[in-house]
Formats: C-alpha cells, sequence, structure tokens
C-alpha cells in the first residue's frame, strides 16, 4: 500500500527526507531576494522590494527590521512567517537585556532563531516556518562585522556573502567570483547592489540597502542614493564593453594584417 509521506510533518520518507521542510525551503525560494555581505569594517543587507500598489502605505511592508539595536534581519519567504519569527527573536532580545544585563550576541540571536524554526519541524499540529533570514550586527565592545544565516529546517551559519530568495543561486555565484577579502564600506556597498542587480530588473526603485557600521549605528540608504550607485555600475559596465570592443577590433586588425602579409608573402613566392 502506498503511503503520502507529505502529509504528515513528523514522517520521514524511506530516503529520509521531511517533505513539509523541503516545501518551506521551496517557499523561500519563491520569495523576494536578500543578499549579506560583509566588508572589514560594515556589513551591508540589500533586499529586492515588492512594487508598491498605488494607494498602499510603503511604511507597512518591510523586508529588512531591527531585532536590537545592534542586530538587523532581512528574510525571505512568507512575509506573515517572518513576522511572528522576528516578533519572537524581539521578545528574546528584550528577555536577555533584562535577565542577563546584557544586550544579545549576533550568533546567541542567531541560534534562537534557527532553534525555535527547528522545533516547528518536529511537531504534529504545526509547520514550518516559510522563510530564511540574514542576520548582521556587531557583538557589544566588538568592532567585527557578523553575517548569519538561517533555513527553515534549523540550520544556520557564518558568511562572508550570501543570497537567499529567488534566483538565489545565481546572485551567490556572483558573489563569488567578484567578493573579496577587506573590502572598504563603498565597495560593499556596490557589490550588494550589483549582486541584486543581477536578478532585480527594474533598477533602484526596488532595491532597499541597509547599512551596518558599527554597534548600533545603522543607515538605510534613499532613492537618489541607490540610483546614484546603480548609475556608477552602469558607467562601468559601459566602459568594460568599450575595452572589451576595442581589444576585438585590434585582434580583428591584427589578424587581417597578418593575413594581408601572408598573402603577399605568397605572390611574391610564386
Amino acid at each position: 500500500m502506498s503511503r503520502s509521506y507529505d502529509r504528515a510533518l513528523t514522517v520521514f520518507s524511506p530516503d529520509g527526507h521531511l517533505f513539509q521542510v523541503e516545501y518551506a525551503l521551496e517557499a523561500v525560494r519563491k520569495g523576494t531576494c536578500a543578499v549579506g555581505v560583509r566588508g572589514q569594517d560594515v556589513v551591508v543587507l540589500g533586499v529586492e522590494k515588492k512594487s508598491v500598489l498605488q494607494l498602499q502605505d510603503p511604511r507597512t511592508v518591510r523586508k529588512v527590521v531591527m531585532l536590537d539595536d545592534h542586530v538587523c534581519l532581512a528574510f525571505a519567504g512568507l512575509t506573515a512567517d517572518g513576522r511572528v519569527l522576528i516578533d519572537k527573536a524581539r521578545t528574546e532580545c528584550q528577555s536577555h537585556r533584562l535577565t542577563v544585563e546584557d544586550p544579545v550576541t549576533v550568533e546567541y540571536i542567531t541560534r534562537h532563531i534557527a532553534g525555535i524554526q527547528q522545533r516547528y519541524t518536529q511537531s504534529g499540529g504545526v509547520r514550518p516556518f516559510g522563510i530564511s533570514t540574514l542576520i548582521i550586527g556587531f557583538d557589544p565592545n566588538d568592532t567585527i562585522p557578523k553575517l548569519y544565516q538561517t533555513e527553515p529546517s534549523g540550520i544556520y551559519s557564518e558568511w562572508k556573502a550570501n543570497a537567499i530568495g529567488r534566483s538565489s543561486k545565481t546572485v551567490r555565484e556572483f558573489l563569488e567570483k567578484n567578493y573579496k577579502d577587506g573590502m572598504t564600506r563603498d565597495e560593499s556597498v556596490k557589490l550588494t547592489v550589483k549582486s541584486l542587480l543581477e536578478v532585480v530588473q527594474t533598477g533602484a526603485k526596488n532595491i532597499e540597502i541597509s547599512i551596518m557600521e558599527s554597534y548600533g549605528h545603522i543607515t538605510n540608504l534613499d532613492l537618489p542614493q541607490i540610483e546614484a550607485i546603480v548609475q556608477e555600475i552602469e558607467r562601468e559596465k559601459e566602459a568594460e564593453a568599450e575595452r572589451k570592443r576595442s581589444r576585438l577590433a585590434a585582434t580583428a586588425a591584427g589578424q587581417a594584417a597578418m593575413t594581408s602579409r601572408a598573402d603577399t608573402s605568397g605572390a611574391s613566392g610564386q
């Protein structure tokens, strides 16, 4: 008798999969793209914003949120699930301040979020959270930026640069090719915008950038600033394309000259 292994969350398939968790990962892959890039002393979050409807208040559509003064989170996947998980994480941040009298570290709150996500993969009557998160921040009394990712399965890991959401594989490959250690603030921001432009066809108006430069100091770029960066990237692309055309023209001219000389020497030999 056949059995549907995707009906119950607590039933493994014969090859060791929990299909409900894989469905949650598919919900993440269909979500808007989010990118995190860690520089030398800065960490940047960039997200793809959906176009806001004409009568909608754009302030109520947020993909980048603060968990505490020094920890920022972006997510990809189901927005309603994200809101619930964010509320739980914010409560833990404040509870930690009250009980320990210290702010949370970035790894601590990441581990807490991943723990909640994992608990929702092992109980009947619930379903996994359909979101992945990118968490950035600075630990108290530390100048090294942090970037973590969590998944619906409860896995969490630290990264130098990463992407989640739609076309995340393409963006991650772009980051692998272009990431350099010890990048400055401007280089980190430019790489984040460049990587988002790989999937965002509408340009600056659908990109949101948040930059954390030190403990408790976060900056959100406004539209004119993002447009200026996009224009600079486009100018660089045009200059690179022009250099390639020049090289190709020079190569073609060189080959034509060699062919001409060969024809001339062949004729004189005859």
